[in-house]
């Protein structure tokens, strides 16, 4: 098996600022709902943005969730 890129990976799709954009709005809001339920009532779950817009950071739009439940959610996939 061929070892992973990273770096090029990154050059190619995680560095481009759409996706740069849109990483940094997830992380604000994972720190939302820290905020709002606490670190450990937020530990092992992912927060789900309802709508699928990952830049939609109302606290109406974000849920958490199991990520065996998050991950098998495919309505959000394009």
């Amino acid at each position: 098996m061929k070892a992973r890129n990273y770096k090029k990976e990154y050059r190619q799709y995680h560095g481009k600022p759409k996706q740069i954009k849109e990483r940094s709005s997830r992380n604000a809001a994972r720190r939302i709902m820290k905020k709002k339920h606490g670190a450990s009532y937020i530990k092992g779950k992912h927060v789900d943005h309802i709508n699928g817009n990952p830049r939609d950071n109302r606290v109406t739009n974000l849920r958490l969730r199991h990520p065996s439940k998050n991950m098998a959610d495919n309505k959000h996939k394009t």
